[in-house]
């Protein structure tokens, strides 16, 4: 059997499906998860000063469907405004931009920018989900505090990942997540979490990047679900732009995010949106 739902009672205390998974839904994720990391491959040498993002996100459009893919963003509705589609095949978020930015033919980078790029393509019918953060231009050109601020918020993701195994639960992803991003002085964003994925883009279980030790759900082989921790220098509070999807942080400190699409294994994780590149966390020689 592929897949098949139990039902569970999530952090919200309804009781969601949580779908779990057989083999050939683990084929499916590992090439449309390797679609979406490939995305990112391609487009890292566009990341420079004078590109605008809108530039960028063309790029990721024409990549996906030449490569059999669909961007899953283009369309994707509005939770709360039903004429406010996302317009983009991708969120572009720059400097102190937490996450759906839009990218836009007018907004060009400049050298010490950083910046997120989130990419979600479906193959097949199965959604790949990642991002990564990029720096526009030599190193030394990005304030030291927004370096240290993507060094940890990778760590963070990767501390989440380690915690994923048989029995443990998503309380222990997310604390293991934000003891990371805490002890360095910096704030995990409440507001936006992972989710679960498969056939649907988001779907059960909801993964907070904050928690307590063996709460929360208990993870079995055959969940699917993102670990995608938005980190702020500054304070967690954010607030929303009027184009209703932009987010930004409320006291314009930088905020840095990365994000993979996971599986439980019978005895561990499986990742399924690694760089075929090598492309971990920048500066990436491209």
């Amino acid at each position: 059997m592929s897949r098949m739902s139990r039902a569970v009672i999530d952090v919200d205390g309804t009781k969601r499906p949580v779908p779990i998974h057989g083999p050939e839904a683990f084929e499916g994720m590992r090439a449309a998860g390797r679609l979406a990391a490939l995305t990112l491959d391609h487009v890292t040498p566009l990341v420079r000063a004078g590109v605008s993002t809108g530039e960028i996100d063309q790029a990721i459009e024409r990549f996906m469907r030449e490569h059999g893919g669909i961007p899953a963003t283009i369309g994707y509705p509005h939770r709360e405004q039903p004429n406010n589609p996302f317009p983009a095949a991708s969120c572009i978020s720059v400097n102190h931009v937490v996450n759906h930015g839009i990218p836009s033919f007018e907004k060009k980078l400049k050298e010490g920018d950083t910046l997120n790029i989130d990419v979600t393509v479906i193959l097949d019918g199965w959604y790949g989900d990642t991002s990564r953060m990029f720096i526009v231009g030599r190193p030394e050109k990005v304030p030291v505090k927004a370096r240290r601020l993507i060094k940890t918020t990778y760590e963070a993701m990767w501390a989440g990942i380690r915690a994923v195994r048989p029995g443990a639960t998503l309380g222990d992803v997310g604390h293991a997540i934000q003891k990371v991003a805490e002890a360095q002085g910096f704030s995990v964003v409440r507001d936006f979490v992972g989710h679960g994925i498969g056939r649907v883009f988001h779907d059960a279980p909801e993964v907070r990047h904050f928690g307590k030790p063996g709460e929360g759900l208990r993870l079995e082989p055959g969940m699917f679900f993102t670990i995608e921790p938005m980190i702020n220098a500054g304070r967690a509070g954010v607030k929303i732009l009027p184009d209703g999807w932009t987010t930004v942080t409320r006291d314009r400190e930088p905020s840095a995010q990365f994000e993979h699409t996971v599986g439980v294994t019978e005895d561990g994780v499986e990742v399924f949106t690694r760089s075929p590149a090598g492309f971990e966390q920048p500066p990436y020689a491209s």
